[in-house]
């Protein structure tokens, strides 16, 4: 049993001890174990066996765009979703989308479809199955409103895993979904509504200009709290005066205080300690907890 086991299952299928932080925003944090790029169902079904007969954790990443790894590293499986996994077709209103499809992607190709209903999606930079988990969201919309349902494979279920889900079933919430990390979304179908393209896209390049001038570049992961009902994670930090706020190799944004900025070759232990000294000044100064909606991997309070 244990990550012997599971690489010996998955053999040449397999990459050994890979670089988790260029698969992430951050680009930074450890190494995985053992890491799958899933081409196909067969694929899938040998990392539920790998998974199941080793008795490992498990990690799937999207485009990394909410993930941050400890510098430790994870001692399992990472599983990556291939270009097999990223097709949009649109038959109509109805559109079916691969895990690994980008949101932005996807936004520009329901909009030059005439479709309406999506535009928001260009301004988050994660993938479908990502976006699902967190029921994503933007510019006063968020993936439960359009979405249908998903194909699901559940990694500890072993080699037959897969699952359809209706939407009534996952549980969509605030950056929130039954969707476990075990859990890999290879499809999802979106119903849009009829709309025009011209329009359409000129919300996109609105939305897109409005990130130029009001959210940092460079090494984050968007924002680092969630909102508490009735107010702002970034106004709260910037009330506090913590824009600029360092620890080590990671600064609160000097121009959004919602987003913590990683230095290059810097430390993802450092982005964590920095979040944690927010949250511990916001509560003390006004009482307001504030949220991590990160995903941490291999931290000890990691989710």
């Amino acid at each position: 049993m244990g990550l012997a086991e599971a690489a010996r299952v998955l053999g040449d299928r397999a990459r050994r001890d890979v670089p988790l932080g260029p698969l992430t925003t951050y680009r930074v944090g450890g190494r995985a174990a053992l890491l799958l790029e899933v081409r196909g169902d067969g694929d899938l079904a040998l990392a539920g066996r790998a998974v199941q007969e080793g008795g490992i954790p498990v990690l799937v990443v999207g485009k990394g765009s909410n993930l941050l790894v400890s510098d430790a590293g994870f001692q399992g499986l990472a599983v990556v979703l291939g270009e097999p996994y990223a097709t949009v077709t649109i038959d109509r209103c109805r559109v079916v989308v691969g895990g690994a499809a980008a949101l932005p992607v996807v936004a520009r190709r329901t909009a030059a479809a005439s479709l309406t209903g999506f535009e928001w999606a260009v301004g988050v930079p994660g993938s479908v199955g990502g976006a699902v988990r967190m029921n994503a969201g933007g510019h006063g919309s968020e993936l439960s409103r359009s979405l249908a349902g998903v194909t699901l494979f559940d990694l500890r279920a072993g080699p037959a895993g897969a699952v359809s889900v209706t939407t009534d079933r996952l549980a969509l919430g605030y950056r929130s979904s039954a969707v476990a990390p075990h859990h890999v979304v290879t499809t999802a179908e979106l119903v849009l509504r009829p709309g025009d393209r011209r329009t359409s896209e000129a919300e996109i390049a609105e939305i897109v200009q409005w990130r130029r001038e009001h959210q940092p570049g460079g090494q984050n992961a968007g924002s680092v709290f969630t909102n508490p009902p009735g107010d702002s994670a970034g106004r709260l930090v910037d009330a506090v005066g913590l824009k600029g706020l360092r620890v080590g190799s990671a600064h609160v944004s000097t121009k959004h205080a919602n987003f913590i900025q990683a230095d290059d070759g810097g430390s993802a232990d450092d982005v964590v300690r920095l979040a944690q000294e927010v949250q511990r000044r916001v509560e003390e100064a006004t009482g307001v907890r504030l949220t991590p909606e990160l995903r941490l991997v291999g931290f000890e309070d990691g989710r």
